[in-house]
């Protein structure tokens, strides 16, 4: 008897792994329901949902070169309905008001001087010798070029420092 993918018949659960179930077939054939395939909820033990010698309807998801049957359960029946999630609509009342008091807390805990600081204006005190902030309106090229010789440099004196290190070890022995 040649089984046909996607057949729903009637099988026994002849044995219980970590992995899955092994269902008896009619015919004298036997398939795998893999864990995954068990139930629309998440299953961590196929014991928890199968015993050994129960009746289950499996459908026949696959058959592969090795003659392996993969079966379903779940594919079975149909989905449990979601519970409808109220308030996430753009448009209910609920809503905007949680996503604004979400506005709000994030608002109270930035710092003091992010709050008070106008569009374009920078609210820190300035010392006398302190530097202008860097222009933003470089072009990429630009940025990339002062990284890199920024990069360069420190690399440079990082690798003095760690050859003269290395000068005072092995001498006067």
């Amino acid at each position: 008897m040649e089984l046909e993918i996607g057949a729903i018949m009637e099988g026994k659960v002849t044995g219980i792994t970590k992995f899955g179930a092994f269902v008896a077939l009619p015919g004298g054939r036997s398939g795998l329901v893999h864990i995954s395939e068990v139930a629309h909820s998440y299953v961590s033990d196929v014991s928890e949902f199968l015993s050994v010698g129960q009746s289950v309807q499996v459908k026949v998801i696959s058959v592969d070169e090795n003659r392996r049957i993969n079966l379903s359960i779940k594919q079975t029946v149909p989905p449990p309905e979601r519970p409808a999630r109220g308030g996430e609509r753009r448009g209910d009342r609920s809503f905007q008001r949680s996503r604004d008091a979400g506005e709000r807390r994030s608002r109270e805990s930035a710092p003091r001087r992010d709050r008070m600081a106008g569009p374009g204006r920078d609210s820190r005190p300035r010392s006398a010798g302190a530097a202008a902030p860097r222009e933003t309106s470089s072009s990429f090229d630009d940025m990339l070029k002062r990284f890199m010789s920024e990069s360069e440099s420190k690399n440079a004196r990082l690798n003095r420092g760690e050859r003269s290190r290395r000068r005072g070890y092995g001498r006067g022995n």
